[in-house]
């Protein structure tokens, strides 16, 4: 049956889920310096546009179609979005030989088809929008687009698939992906497809890439501190409906999510500070951000599987796991300019694997998977969780290496140095963030890669820390 309230709650996270990708937009926009703001915000807004567009085509439909190409991906059932209009989703279906009913997961009322389609379109979106942050300042816009397009089309819609398609779900006789349904591991809003899947790609590119002019001897300074706290608060807010609105109803479960995707989030905060206190000597603004966004992250996967107290050690874990983990660039050498590894990946999994240890069925009796360790259930789930962890992030890695390479080796994927050094902002879009014309003297001069008018975090300005030159 239809449930009216529960089409406004998917449509109204739906919502909420978009306000995300501007979000992010802000929150790393503000991390970039003056000169890159402009194609940090494009970078991000282009997704919209690009993944909109393909997921219209086929890309819902080889994230949810009936398994085909031996289940790597959906098939064309819903190419163009055919038979979504005036159909429903999570129908409930009697076997006629037993008049056994059985209900697709997560249970309850079915939802309209199309109404589905746009909540899952918008972790599509955001999906590579994460992955920008990790080659900012150095990637030609046009060469993005394309890989935009590629990566999604060759690696988030085939996890996707295995992650999110249930048996049963879009279609009575429809088979899911083989995470979801053969393997059983849980992942409730994306850990897998969305975090882990985009902070290996983002790890891969810059390794394609390779660094920025000056990076790590020469300071990268957030430009805008305000900037990054609004993208943090916008994505907060609008995780709401990435978490709580992935319960498909407004439930308990609902209810669920949202709760332990607050106390989570508060808790990484404080963990993050903490670290930053102990290894810097002062808490920072730019931290409080970063620690709000890791304990979104990690509790992402976990949000419907585990009871608040399991969600207080996801977030603290996430907190100061991510902030240690943000040091890792300088010790490999790779340019990770947002910190996409340090808090995407590392978040995700970190998330991903604690539902093997905190996971229980008395908050979600419906999940396929097994209770975690502290729960009776031992080791079972924690190593489903880890299987389904490795094999997003090696396959996304090696995705996203290919593709990039490719790009790399044809039309060109870095800027020049002449737009690398004097802005990317001028060079790819012909526009500046700030004018500057207008104030005299020669502060627009002065806005370098080595000079910020705007001060930096504290912790970010001394060059040999482990957070110097971070810029997220």
């Amino acid at each position: 049956m239809l449930n009216a309230g529960d089409t406004a709650w998917v449509l109204a996270s739906a919502a909420l889920v978009m306000l995300m990708t501007p979000g992010l937009a802000f929150f790393y926009g503000g991390m970039v310096r003056s000169k890159s703001v402009l194609n940090m915000l494009m970078m991000n807004f282009i997704c919209l546009a690009v993944i909109g567009i393909l997921w219209t085509l086929y890309g819902y439909s080889w994230s949810f179609g009936n398994d085909a190409f031996g289940g790597l991906v959906g098939g064309n059932q819903f190419a163009g979005l055919g038979k979504t209009i005036g159909h429903l989703v999570g129908v409930a279906t009697t076997d006629p030989a037993t008049g056994q009913v059985t209900t697709p997961w997560p249970g309850g009322d079915a939802l309209p088809a199309l109404a589905f389609v746009m909540f899952q379109l918008m972790f599509a979106v955001i999906t590579p929008a994460l992955i920008s942050g990790a080659i900012a300042d150095r990637v030609k816009f046009w060469s993005w687009v394309l890989f935009v397009a590629l990566w999604g089309s060759l690696v988030y819609f085939p996890v996707a698939h295995w992650v999110f398609s249930f048996d049963g779900f879009t279609g009575a006789d429809f088979h899911g992906g083989w995470i979801a349904n053969t393997l059983k591991a849980e992942d409730f809003a994306g850990g897998t497809a969305v975090h882990i899947n985009a902070g290996a790609a983002g790890l891969a590119l810059a390794i394609v890439l390779g660094r920025r002019k000056g990076w790590p001897r020469d300071p990268m300074r957030p430009h805008n501190l305000p900037f990054v706290l609004l993208g943090a608060s916008l994505l907060w807010f609008g995780w709401y409906g990435f978490n709580a609105g992935s319960a498909l109803a407004a439930g308990d479960l609902a209810g669920v999510a949202f709760t332990n995707t607050t106390v989570a989030t508060c808790t990484a905060v404080l963990g993050w500070l903490v670290v930053e206190q102990i290894r810097d000597g002062r808490p920072t603004t730019l931290g409080a951000a970063s620690g709000a966004v890791a304990g979104l992250v990690a509790i992402t996967p976990a949000c419907g599987f585990v009871n608040p107290l399991g969600a207080i050690v996801v977030g603290v874990a996430a907190g100061a796991i991510c902030a240690s983990a943000v040091g890792l660039k300088y010790r490999f050498g790779f340019d990770d300019s947002l910190d996409v590894v340090g808090v995407h990946l590392v978040g995700g999994i970190v998330g991903t694997l604690l539902i093997g240890f905190f996971g229980t069925k008395s908050v979600n009796a419906a999940a396929l998977g097994d209770d975690g360790l502290f729960y009776g259930g031992g080791f079972t789930q924690l190593g489903r969780q880890a299987v389904a962890a490795a094999s997003v992030m090696v396959y996304s890695f090696i995705g996203a290496f290919v593709i990039g390479m490719i790009i790399k080796k044809t039309i060109g994927f870095r800027v020049d140095e002449e737009s690398e050094v004097t802005g990317i902002d001028e060079g790819e879009h012909a526009e500046t963030g700030y004018d500057f014309s207008t104030l005299g003297g020669r502060l627009g001069s002065d806005l370098g890669p080595r000079t910020d008018p705007s001060p930096g975090n504290t912790s970010a300005d001394r060059a040999q820390e482990p957070n110097a030159g971070r810029e997220g």
